[in-house]
């Protein structure tokens, strides 16, 4: 097989992908997390692009493989022969199909390997998920799992059977303090991982599928449109959880978890500092509507629940700080949006309650 054109198997199967395209073009989206393993750099690619513009097809490719050394070759096809030794059921693609997949197939082949290339490269697999995405929106059946801050939305629904983490695939918390501390996708990405997420579900059952309800920006990315509007008109289940708890669930996941994330990079000591600065620019952002007040109780408490943290390695002094928070901040805009929405969930409990309520939907839909 020279090429495939089974956009469906490449996204239901995981088809392991790499992507030719210069390192530009791939940070602004890939595809099954393709890494890129580029035929040219941006600045090659920029200058052969020019060539190509002004002297035609011919010039362009004589002065890319006077760019293209030969030791540059070698470099670049180890990496393409690496990869298909661990992944000799996967494919290549460039933004078309075109010239750069059919010059890496036959680098490849010079060294003894067959490789295929993806027919119309990456545009057709992201058109593909374009268009299958509207078709997911309107055919998937959803329903969302709501919940105050910290209420454990995200352990529920980790727990189901059939359900999409957007927080996970936009990677943050939702809130505004929910930031990792590794970057977010591109929104192509984030778009891509949603769109082939739902064609999955499609694909494998026809039960309701689990979301978690969210705002229109997840971090600074945006659901889409025609995703986010459906949502709005879903019917979803409300998990209920005890402030005490709520609080245990905040300082494992917005304390605890982040300590160690920066800990696997830095010292103890500025992995503090890191978790402190973090978290002051996070209350800054939400200071006008916190007000001036409730804002410097905010930073005293940090600074204290820090301060015994690294003394005492006890996380008892954040209580109070995340406490303020959920009641002073979250809670009320909550209570808010919820008055705004004017909408009652269908079923209201604790996350054993709702997960047993789920099974039980589950089983009279089957």
């Amino acid at each position: 097989m020279q090429s495939s054109a089974d956009y469906l198997a490449i996204i239901l199967n995981e088809t392991p992908l790499f992507d030719v395209r210069a390192p530009i073009e791939h940070s602004k989206g890939a595809i099954n997390n393709a890494p890129n393993l580029p035929l040219m750099s941006d600045e090659e690619r920029e200058l052969v692009g020019t060539c190509y513009k002004n002297n035609g097809q011919e010039d362009a490719i004589a002065l890319g493989r006077k760019l293209v050394t030969a030791e540059l070759q070698q470099q670049r096809t180890q990496a393409w022969l690496a990869f298909s030794k661990q992944n000799p059921e996967g494919l290549l693609y460039c933004f078309r199909g075109g010239l750069r997949s059919k010059i890496t197939q036959q680098w490849m082949k010079d060294s003894g390997v067959d490789y295929p290339f993806v027919e119309g490269g990456y545009k057709a697999l992201r058109r593909f998920l374009i268009d299958e995405l509207e078709v997911s929106v309107a055919s998937v059946p959803i329903m969302l799992l709501s919940g105050r801050t910290g209420s454990g939305k995200t352990r529920v629904l980790k727990k189901l059977a059939h359900q999409v983490d957007l927080e996970g695939l936009a990677n943050h918390r939702g809130s505004s303090f929910g930031a990792d501390i590794h970057p977010q996708p591109s929104p192509i990405d984030f778009e891509n991982s949603i769109s082939s997420a739902l064609l999955k579900h499609r694909h494998q059952h026809n039960n309701i599928v689990f979301l978690e309800d969210e705002g229109r920006l997840i971090g600074s990315l945006t659901l889409p449109l025609n995703l986010k509007s459906k949502m709005e008109n879903s019917e979803h289940i409300e998990l209920d959880t005890e402030i005490e708890q709520r609080i245990d669930y905040a300082i494992e996941d917005y304390i605890l978890d982040l300590l160690n994330s920066y800990l696997a990079h830095h010292d103890q000591q500025s992995a503090f500092d890191l978790l402190a600065q973090r978290h002051t620019i996070s209350l800054t952002k939400i200071r006008k509507r916190l007000g001036a007040e409730r804002f410097e109780q905010a930073i005293k408490l940090l600074e204290n629940a820090i301060s015994i943290h690294k003394q005492e390695d006890s996380t008892r002094g954040y209580r109070s700080f995340i406490h303020l928070l959920l009641t002073q901040y979250y809670d009320p805009m909550y209570d808010y949006q919820l008055e705004k929405k004017q909408r009652k969930a269908i079923f209201s409990g604790n996350s054993q309650a709702v997960i047993h309520y789920i099974d039980q939907l589950n089983n009279a839909a089957n």
